[in-house]
């Protein structure tokens, strides 16, 4: 994460609170960077979290 109060966190690893916090406060923000958050929120929202483990632990 770029900003805020996860900054330098991975995307991967935010918690799902503060995605819903992002959704609730007006959306993703624009570009690469939103698309990417709201793909961690869904992937998070829908119990997928296992493909997350996966690409971290081909990617270390």
């Amino acid at each position: 994460m770029p900003f805020g109060k996860y900054s330098g966190t991975l995307l991967s690893d935010l918690p799902v609170s503060y995605l819903e916090w992002f959704k609730r406060k007006g959306g993703f923000p624009k570009g690469k960077l939103g698309v990417l958050l709201e793909t961690v929120y869904e992937i998070k929202l829908n119990g997928l979290e296992e493909i997350l483990y996966k690409l971290k632990k081909l990617n270390p």
